[in-house]
């Protein structure tokens, strides 16, 4: 064997040994008894040799006083003596441990009996149930007892209590536990939760709610969010979420317990008491945006909204308070018989001071929707329907719709609220009369389109035609230019041949000093003929001018006015010479002009006596005859075919 192996073998001897030793030397001859640090020894008492307390009394299981049975004193961790085997039994239990986030529940077995009503012992000085004949002696009683274990370490004589580990009461956040209690006094007649009672520390101390006359059921306080060491056997707790008041609403607190209070909405108001904070009724004061712990057992509280409400009576809208869910599309009926569906959208304001008395008046919003405002807006719009035939009343919807206002308004003022506006919505006639009007609609589009086409294409004409214009303003103005440069010419030939024919005149003049025979007569055939070449060249340029502007008869103009020049001319020349010298003159012209031999070749004189003779005589006369022919030839003009 190894020298470990001898140590274990040598210490297990030695516990042995000890244990022989202290079980049957110390414990049978000495009565030694040994309490371990995490034990406690429960002592049972067999027999009592002598005294006059041999037995417990009747109903008691406890010793307290000595006598045989369970002790209630219990031995704490340590050395004890006189502990005989034979006289005593020493049961070493743990200690009595209750965790954190628990409770310890304390049922005793032994003690007085409950008091009549009353379903929980009352608190007694005991070290928090570790003494057991402490609280027997100082009138412990059994059954469930109100106070509670907290965690910790207890040295609990398990002979007199059972200890039930239990949760602690926990309020979430947000959240308002609703207390029941489940011993007390009863609840006064009338009410339906306990008196407020002050010191209990939320429900913890039972002892003190119930010394103080606490009532057993609902109370009226409640506990707010954390945890609590709550007897369960004492308090019911229920958690609900607390009361949240919107932004643009107002609570109205109805409470059903209190004292009854005196009525503050005045001798005018006769629909409900409005009551101050506190008192049974309807409070005055409001509460405002945020959220609140109420009790929603013994009050209730009224949603009131102070912005502008919006109600809708249409089949496919709601808004989101849902006030309006129930409220439908008005169908109404036209004077001419037609039914027709109606969309209405009322708007509604509840001042703040008036809350109370509208929930005092109806209870709630809904009741307000329901038995003013639903049969108020119905019924007037299906009279004004009434009075008017389906046609007059689309036509006159804007003015329906004021008259709708101010009456609808004046009916909410009597409720305290006030009327903001009413809006006509929808407004849905029958099938075949939206037909008709249809109808005669598109008819009366069309027409309205055709004048508008009309309209168009006269445009469209008046537009071509300028475009027209406007394409022929240059040949227009290129005419109106040539004309002009026509008269142009037309003047400076004027001016030109004035020239002229004063440059004739004056060349006459001069061939009349060298000729004075022929010069009284070519100077006027000279100034006749400037005047008519004048006249001439002017009637010339007319002619050309209006031959632009009109074609065709040009010409023939130009000839008439030749004719009529040469005509006149001769006129005015025979008038100026006489007849006989302007046949001279012309005699004279045909002469140079045909180069017609004056004189002739052979020259035939007559009789010596006589210068010409009679041949001389008799071939002038000849000569005279020929030439007055020539000249009357021409004098009638050029032979044309029309002339032959």
């Amino acid at each position: 064997m190894d020298t470990q192996t001898i140590i274990y073998v040598v210490w297990t001897l030695v516990a042995v040994l000890c244990l022989v030793f202290y079980k049957v030397i110390l414990r049978v001859f000495f009565g030694v008894v040994i309490v371990p640090q995490n034990r406690i020894g429960l002592v049972t008492k067999k027999f009592v040799l002598f005294g006059a307390n041999k037995s417990l009394p009747d109903g008691r299981i406890i010793a307290i006083n000595g006598e045989a049975g369970y002790q209630g004193k219990a031995l704490a961790p340590g050395l004890y003596f006189a502990k005989w085997i034979w006289q005593y039994e020493i049961t070493l239990e743990p200690f009595t441990i209750i965790p954190t986030g628990k409770i310890g529940l304390v049922m005793a077995r032994d003690g007085a009996e409950l008091e009549a009503g009353r379903i929980l012992a009352r608190k007694v000085s005991c070290d928090m149930f570790q003494d057991a004949e402490a609280f027997l002696k100082n009138g412990g009683r059994r059954g469930r007892q109100t106070a509670v274990m907290t965690a910790g370490s207890y040295r609990i004589n398990t002979f007199l209590f059972d200890v039930i580990i239990s949760d602690m009461a926990y309020v979430a956040e947000s959240m308002v536990g609703i207390v029941t209690t489940l011993d007390g006094d009863s609840l006064p007649q009338g009410q339906i939760a306990g008196k407020m009672i002050d010191a209990h520390n939320n429900f913890q101390d039972a002892d003190v709610f119930l010394n103080a006359g606490g009532n057993k059921g609902l109370q009226q306080q409640v506990i707010l969010a954390g945890s609590y060491y709550l007897n369960p056997w004492f308090v019911q707790l229920e958690q609900i979420k607390m009361t949240e008041i919107s932004i643009g609403y107002v609570g109205v607190v109805i409470s059903y317990v209190g004292d009854e209070g005196v009525d503050v909405s005045g001798a005018e108001f006769k629909h409900g008491n409005i009551v101050e904070k506190g008192k049974k009724g309807v409070w005055a004061e409001p509460l405002g945006p945020g959220k609140y712990p109420v009790n929603s057992y013994i009050m209730r509280v009224e949603l009131v909204p102070t912005t502008n409400l919006v109600l809708n009576w249409a089949d496919a809208r709601s808004e989101a308070h849902q006030l309006d869910k129930d409220l439908s599309t008005i169908t109404v009926r036209s004077k001419d018989g037609f039914p027709f569906n109606l969309d209405v959208s009322q708007i509604i304001h509840i001042p703040l001071v008036e809350a109370p008395k509208v929930i005092a008046r109806f209870g709630n919003m809904t009741n307000l929707v329901s038995q003013v405002l639903e049969p108020t807006i119905g019924n007037y719009f299906r009279n004004s329907a009434q009075d008017s035939d389906v046609i007059a009343f689309l036509g006159t919807r804007k003015e329906r719709q004021e008259s709708a206002k101010q009456h609808i308004g004046q009916v909410l003022e009597q409720y305290n609220v006030f009327g903001v506006d009413t809006l006509i919505g929808d407004i849905n006639p029958p099938e075949s009369l939206m037909k008709t009007l249809t109808d005669r609609k598109l008819a009366e589009e069309q027409k309205v389109t055709y004048d508008t086409q009309m309209k168009a294409q006269e445009t469209r004409q008046t537009l071509e035609k300028e475009t027209a214009i406007a394409e022929i303003q240059k040949d227009v103005v290129k005419a109106d230019q040539g004309v002009l440069i026509a008269e142009r010419i037309a003047d400076a030939t004027v001016k030109k041949a004035t020239g002229d024919a004063n440059s004739i005149r004056i060349q006459s003049t001069a061939e009349s000093d060298r000729l004075k025979l022929l010069a009284t007569g070519e100077a006027e055939k000279i100034r006749v003929l400037a005047i008519a070449d004048a006249e001439k060249i002017k009637v010339l340029a007319n002619a050309e001018s209006e031959r632009i502007s009109k074609t065709g008869n040009a010409e023939a103009e130009k000839i008439l006015a030749i004719g009529k020049s040469s005509a006149e001319s001769y006129k005015l020349a025979v008038e100026a010479m006489g007849g006989n010298n302007f046949t001279q003159l012309k005699i004279t012209e045909s002469i140079g002009l045909n180069k017609v031999k004056v004189i002739p070749e052979v020259l035939i004189t007559g009789s010596g006596d006589s210068p010409n003779g009679p041949i001389s005589g008799l071939l002038g006369l000849e000569l005279m005859k020929e030439l007055a022919k020539k000249v009357g030839k021409e004098e009638k003009g050029p032979t044309t075919p029309e002339t032959k």
